[in-house]
Formats: C-alpha cells, sequence, structure tokens
C-alpha cells in the first residue's frame, strides 16, 4: 500500500516540523518521525482506527498532541490532514 499528501496536509506537516524545530534543535525531526511512525501504523492496519466522518479515519500520534487524518482509496491512504488535537476539529473537511 502507499500514501499520498493532500497539498494543504503536507504543508501543514512541513509547518509543524518548522515550528518544533525552532522551539528546540531536533525537536522537529522528533516529530517528523514520529509521523512517518504514525503513518507506517496506518499502512499496515488501516482500518484499525476509528472512523470520524465517513470515509475519513484518524490515528493519534504517541509523543505530540497531532492526529493524522485519512481516507483509504484502493490501495492508497490518502492523508487529508496532519492535525494539532487543539485545532477546530472541521477545518479540514472542505479538503474532501
Amino acid at each position: 500500500m502507499t500514501y499520498s499528501f493532500h497539498p494543504e496536509a503536507e504543508a501543514e506537516f512541513v509547518d509543524a516540523i518548522n515550528y518544533y524545530e525552532e522551539c528546540e534543535n531536533g525537536l522537529g525531526e522528533d516529530f517528523s518521525l514520529e509521523v512517518n511512525s504514525t503513518i507506517r501504523n496506518i499502512l499496515s492496519f488501516p482500518t484499525a482506527w476509528p472512523t470520524i466522518d465517513e470515509p475519513v479515519r484518524r490515528c493519534i500520534t504517541h509523543r505530540f498532541p497531532y492526529g493524522v487524518l485519512y481516507s483509504i482509496e484502493y490501495d492508497n491512504i490518502f492523508i487529508l490532514a496532519v492535525m494539532h488535537l487543539h485545532r477546530h476539529p472541521d477545518y479540514w473537511k472542505k479538503r474532501l
């Protein structure tokens, strides 16, 4: 299975990496590794996480307050958002 990002999801992922790196040297890399680990978990078990708004599912990262929102499209995971959990919960819906 492969994965791809919605352009806005990829941009928010990069923005979050840059934000954490500005907070502390190396923290951006740690965030990137955590999100990539979450994506690997999704690829291994795409239906394991709950549906939050059909057909979108959310897998929460362990170390950072973020969730990866995604849909399963045939043999591809389409990542709609790398969402900070304290943001407005519906901001990503226009990406569907």
